[in-house]
């Protein structure tokens, strides 16, 4: 059986799969470029080859040496084993794109444009859905999020757009139409699989409310309103907390929980609005 954290690897790996497929089966061939700091690698990687004519190094090369200042970035503003999960994405992102091979599955540049941001979009919303990134501006518009509590989709759509510019103003402009493309459908996918921007209500019965707090307070900067609660057939005294959360909170929630007492009773509902005070740091 699976522990959750052998289930996160799993998943960033996967992720980090379909974020190769989506390069090298529809995107590269196409010249038409990702998201992040995987489509600035691409568009380096392209001026590299056809204006210094240097063809040694590879895309998952320089996308690795990109991550490198935001990995420290990473580790001292969001958290260290969210930099770690980042990092192993990273790294198995470089993996597979070099021993994946280039080809062409379709000479339709819309297709690809489509195609190539849905598996993209798929890749780093089901790694940021897991506690982890795919890297680079991941981490980037991950800090930007928790400041202004936006979907990280938004943030990924404004970076991204000197990526745009600079394929138009390189390339034909066209590309820069593509790239377009191929950026909105992949924020769109993210934000319908990773939607942080969304406050849920976390109700928690259980008979170790003091530990249960300690441990939440560790690793969620939220406020809890701790109740009194009885339950009706076994008539024993427990206490319920009560919290509001983000849904990007709601994976380290689960493991405080399960930790601390994995017989508690968690009803988790959506929250259509909050009034007064909620923290988003």
């Amino acid at each position: 059986m699976f522990t959750f954290e052998t289930k996160r690897i799993i998943v960033v790996i996967i992720g980090a799969l379909f974020n190769a497929v989506s390069l090298n089966l529809f995107l590269i061939e196409a010249n038409v470029y990702a998201s992040g700091f995987t489509g600035m690698a691409q568009l380096l990687t392209s001026i590299i080859q056809d204006f210094l004519d240097i063809h040694f190094i590879s895309t998952g090369i320089i996308l690795f040496i990109l991550n490198i200042p935001v990995a420290i970035l990473g580790w001292l503003k969001v958290g260290k084993g969210f930099t770690v999960y980042s990092a192993i994405s990273v790294a198995f992102t470089t993996f597979f794109l070099e021993v994946i091979p280039l080809l062409q599955l379709s000479e339709d540049i819309i297709l690809n444009a489509v195609f190539g941001g849905v598996l993209g979009g798929v890749g780093v919303g089901i790694t940021l859905k897991w506690g982890a990134s795919t890297g680079g501006l991941d981490i980037i518009a991950m800090v930007l999020s928790r400041m202004k509590d936006r979907p990280i989709g938004t943030y990924f759509l404004i970076i991204n757009s000197a990526i745009i510019a600079v394929a138009g103003l390189i390339y034909k402009p066209e590309n820069a139409l593509y790239t377009l493309l191929t950026l909105y459908v992949t924020t769109r996918v993210i934000d319908a699989i990773h939607t942080r921007h969304e406050k849920l209500t976390a109700m928690i019965i259980t008979s170790k409310a003091e530990d249960m707090e300690e441990a939440i307070h560790a690793q969620v900067v939220r406020g809890i309103t701790t109740l009194p609660a009885r339950g009706a057939f076994t008539g024993e005294d427990k206490n319920m907390l009560i919290m509001v959360i983000s849904r990007y909170e709601l994976y380290d929630l689960q493991h405080i929980i399960h930790d601390v007492d994995d017989r508690a009773f968690t009803n988790i509902v959506q929250t259509t609005g909050v009034f007064g005070f909620f923290r988003k740091e």
